[in-house]
């Protein structure tokens, strides 16, 4: 597993990549989302949702961004990784920066999403509520999770 050892923090130039992730993440992983919604969402992430957070990335050799998270009063308000760079820990390592340094230890997910699911829940997260809509008031329902009281961020696998 290569590990990106460094936590960027992206500028507003970097928002165009930054939704290019968003979207590839999302296309991957959110097979329930119509299209239409896919790129309403993304213009939203372009022009609002990416400055209502502090920000945080990975990036390749390249310094490509592979990743990102952010993070609004307490709440990872998003998470997302390039396709191309999933399973390389860099999912986990956004978390653990953002629960250690950015007391972030609540986050919403998409019920329907359950590769993000289950990789919160083998982080320590369990589910404290549930919405039936999401934050746009679409039929998408969100889980509500905290990390567990006493639950160190899983630092194996």
């Amino acid at each position: 597993m290569r590990q990106h050892s460094v936590i960027y923090t992206p500028k507003q130039s970097d928002y165009e990549e930054l939704t290019r992730v968003w979207e590839a993440s999302v296309r991957a992983t959110h097979d329930f989302l119509p299209d239409s919604y896919i790129e309403l969402l993304k213009n939203l992430v372009l022009t609002r949702y990416l400055d209502a957070v502090m920000l945080i990335c990975t990036k390749d050799s390249r310094q490509r961004i592979t990743g990102f998270a952010g993070v609004a009063a307490g709440k990872i308000e998003m998470l997302f990784i390039d396709p191309d760079h999933r399973g390389q820990g860099l999912g986990k390592q956004l978390l653990r920066y953002a629960l250690e340094h950015l007391n972030a230890d609540e986050l919403d997910v998409n019920e329907q999403n359950p590769q993000a699911l289950g990789f919160y829940f083998k982080q320590g997260f369990e589910v404290i509520g549930r919405s039936e809509h999401d934050g746009m008031g679409q039929p998408y329902p969100l889980l509500h999770m905290r990390l567990r009281q006493g639950q160190q961020l899983a630092r194996n696998g």
